[in-house]
């Protein structure tokens, strides 16, 4: 593969991380059975009736202002800023940030540290810096497709995929009802909102095992490839308002690429939000990008750990 290439594929692949960023090891497990919590979060309602109750609420509010940061040992550090709505498929627009890290150098030595991202139903889009579209016959727009992420990611892409289509806020509540390991830690502030706190650790194969749509053979490719980048547990805090709704949520795990950390932050919960498709002719497909390039090593590896 010529080098250009190689530069182009690898920074492409480093998108396909930040991309991840807005799924972080949420659960799409659909089940809202179970426990009828009704009324405000109360101080002698059981954890488990409490997320539930947050968890409904959380989802039918339908859209949110996000507010991220996230790292990866000294493989990334990066910032997300935007909306989302979650009523028809997850839809938005969030501007990803590289603040440090390999990754970091990787997009300043492209012309950015900065992105726009858009997604879609079907698709992610990125919006490159001019000197990355010189690469791609000047189109500025990377469209990764989640059937195509899925198919060119093995196991890690099919389980990429189910995540990102379901990164929505509640799933941070149902990744804590999955863990079976939930507790009240107490009364908090959270940007001046009052909040109650809970904390609980997640076995991360065994989530995938539960709350995932995959085949057997795709489940054990998973797991082998959790357990290759040293993925074991993913400890859990969520901050829960008096309306029941997820404001805040911190993810700490450790992989092979180091302690990946997640903090984000919910706010203007129903806010409007519109996202559409770039247009085509700055649109740059990344199945298209790697057909011309060769074959992807080890692409989305990264991206799962988050």
């Amino acid at each position: 593969m010529k080098s250009t290439t190689v530069r182009r594929v690898t920074l492409s692949i480093a998108v396909v991380a930040a991309l991840t960023g807005v799924a972080a090891c949420g659960s799409s497990d659909s089940d809202k059975s179970g426990d009828k919590a009704g009324g405000k979060t109360a101080i002698n309602v059981s954890p488990i009736a409490a997320l539930r109750s947050a968890e409904k609420s959380t989802d039918k509010a339908d859209s949110a202002k996000v507010r991220s940061t996230m790292s990866v040992g000294d493989l990334m550090s990066m910032t997300s800023n935007g909306a989302l709505t979650w009523n028809d498929g997850l839809k938005g627009n969030l501007t990803i940030t590289y603040t440090g890290g390999r990754m970091a150098e990787m997009m300043k030595k492209a012309g950015t540290q900065s992105m726009e991202a858009r997604y879609l139903p079907d698709a992610y889009y990125a919006h490159m810096s001019d000197a990355y579209a010189q690469q791609t016959g000047g189109k500025h727009w990377l469209k990764y497709s989640y059937d195509d992420l899925a198919k060119l990611g093995g196991a890690s892409g099919s389980y990429m995929k189910d995540q990102i289509q379901n990164a929505t806020p509640n799933q941070s509540v149902k990744l804590l009802l999955a863990s079976g390991d939930v507790k009240k830690v107490g009364e908090e502030t959270v940007s001046g909102v009052h909040a109650t706190h809970y904390s609980g650790t997640v076995n991360v194969a065994d989530l995938a095992d539960k709350s995932s749509n995959l085949s057997a053979d795709q489940m054990s490719a998973l797991k082998q490839q959790l357990s290759q980048a040293g993925v074991t547990t993913d400890t859990v805090d969520i901050w829960i308002n008096d309306q029941d709704l997820l404001i805040k949520k911190t993810e700490k795990a450790d992989t092979a690429n180091g302690t990946m950390t997640n903090t984000t932050l919910y706010s203007d919960y129903g806010v409007k939000v519109a996202a559409e498709a770039p247009p085509a002719a700055d649109t740059k497909d990344f199945a298209d990008l790697l057909k011309s390039g060769g074959t992807m090593t080890g692409g989305t590896g990264s991206g799962t750990v988050s």
